[in-house]
């Protein structure tokens, strides 16, 4: 006659069969925690919470003006063998859309318009620059931002690296040292 089994594989099915319970109500409860950061991040993506972590205010550059702001407060991050980038987002204003044929942006002063930096992406109400952070920029370098028009003017402003992006500034001097 054949004896039943011993109680200790039982035991071990039925503390699954208790545990399975818990680990899917766990799996129900961890996307809800999630959820504020997914739409954090949907809300930034859509613009709903403006161009970008950190704005930089309205500036003038020759007849136009832009809003330009810091896309995220992060440092810099690797960008492959390219180099390290930082992303800045700009908005050009109503009147000068269909003036503006294109938006740079780069760490130096460019010496012409082939050297102008990363061109821009995007619609005109929301655009996006990833500057290159190459090995000889300085936490002290101006961004210049240059816009160039349909009619072939160019304008250009610049402004403090440590203004723009005050994480990028101490990203490169941390580098540097």
């Amino acid at each position: 006659m054949s004896q039943p089994r011993a109680s200790q594989p039982r035991h071990r099915k039925s503390l699954w069969f208790r545990w399975r319970f818990h680990l899917s109500g766990l799996l129900l409860i961890l996307p809800m925690v999630a959820m504020p950061f997914y739409f954090d991040d949907l809300a930034m993506s859509r613009g709903e919470k403006g161009l970008g972590e950190r704005d930089l205010g309205q500036h003038q550059v020759g007849p136009w003006q832009i809003q330009l702001a810091e896309w995220d407060t992060n440092p810099p991050w690797r960008d492959g063998v390219a180099s390290y980038m930082k992303t800045f987002s700009l908005s050009l204003c109503e009147t000068c859309i269909p003036e503006v044929k294109a938006a740079y942006m780069r760490i130096g002063k460019p010496r012409n318009l082939r050297t102008a930096g990363a061109i821009s992406f995007g619609t005109p109400y929301r655009q996006f620059i990833s500057v290159p952070i190459t090995d000889s920029a300085t936490a002290d370098a101006d961004i210049w931002i240059t816009l160039e028009g349909w009619d072939g003017s160019i304008h250009q402003i610049s402004m403090p690296l440590a203004e723009a992006s005050p994480s990028a500034a101490t990203f490169i001097q941390r580098r540097n040292h």
